[in-house]
């Protein structure tokens, strides 16, 4: 059965497979999204966001990539373009072009580098939003933007009909409780350490890298935790962090060793662009082992 969540429940932030030569590979990018909805625990995948590698993939690579995963998920799950840029302009013109693609919503990131206020940030995404005629998901990460959007802001950005969900990286559990209690936003967590925790005060669900690879591990937390198993859905989020913190946490960007456990495991992710570069023999060999522990391989 399709999703009902706006954006799904169970998001992987899917990387965008390349070819050797470093080409978008499209045939790839439609094997890895089937087999993650057919498999991997998933029922909504974002694309083109930054474990997708958006900033250097072109505007027309990401359209077509839209394209290419609609055609090949179908109605099987919700599919995100990520959209987001520093130029508000851009951003609309992308969300647009995602939305002519095919794409069932848009997710759209604080402007970065310039770090304008909070009314300029919330007219920002109410101008990307009045853009289209899809859901909205809006990308809070101060970590890498340099601004985050403040609990007040978001509340009134969720007046907007067709502002319908947060990805959240903000790391503030205060602030994120205030505005799931006040709206009726989707708020799904962006870090995997806070997948359970933001369930529990009412979050809707994820947006993972770590889904590439270990997707089922991750919704078994969720389902756990919404059969009323506490005590089970603490143990299944115990198990899969030491692979969170290889994949997110220990020097390397996600999309880096996403791609270097997808290789490993014979899955479609190719090389990454510059200035990314590949993680080494070691590096992966060690994903490998947080891998097989967080899916249950070796009697855990």
């Amino acid at each position: 059965m399709p999703p009902t969540k706006p954006f799904g429940r169970t998001v992987c932030a899917m990387v965008t497979p390349f070819t050797a030569d470093g080409a978008l590979d499209l045939d790839g990018a439609q094997r890895l999204a089937d087999r993650l909805v057919t498999e991997g625990g998933c029922d909504g995948l974002v694309l083109s966001g930054t474990t997708g590698e958006s900033p250097t993939t072109t505007d027309t690579e990401k359209s077509a990539l839209v394209t290419a995963v609609v055609e090949a998920v179908g109605d099987r799950a919700r599919i995100t373009a990520g959209v987001g840029s520093a130029d508000t302009r851009h951003t609309a013109g992308l969300a647009r072009a995602a939305e002519r693609a095919g794409a069932h919503g848009v997710l759209v990131v604080t402007p970065y580098y310039s770090r304008p206020p909070q009314e300029d940030i919330a007219e920002h995404f109410r101008t990307v939003a009045d853009a289209v005629g899809i859901p909205v998901m809006l990308y809070d990460i101060p970590g890498r933007t340099g601004t985050r959007i403040e609990p007040d802001t978001m509340l009134r950005l969720a007046e907007h009909p067709r502002i319908a969900g947060v990805k959240d990286c903000a790391y503030d559990l205060l602030g994120s409780s205030k505005v799931i209690a006040a709206t009726g936003l989707a708020y799904y967590s962006g870090c995997e350490e806070l997948n359970l925790p933001l369930r529990a005060v009412g979050g809707t669900g994820y947006v993972s890298t770590v889904a590439n690879v270990a997707g089922p591990a991750l919704a078994a937390v969720l389902d756990a935790f919404d059969r009323g198993e506490n005590a089970e859905a603490t143990r299944l989020h115990q198990r899969v962090l030491p692979l969170a913190e290889q994949m997110m946490a220990a020097g390397l960007p996600g999309t880096v060793t996403a791609k270097a456990l997808l290789g490993a495991l014979g899955l479609p992710g190719g090389a990454v662009r510059a200035p990314l570069r590949a993680a080494s023999k070691e590096r992966t060999e060690a994903l490998l082992e947080a891998y097989k522990e967080a899916i249950g391989v070796g009697g855990r």
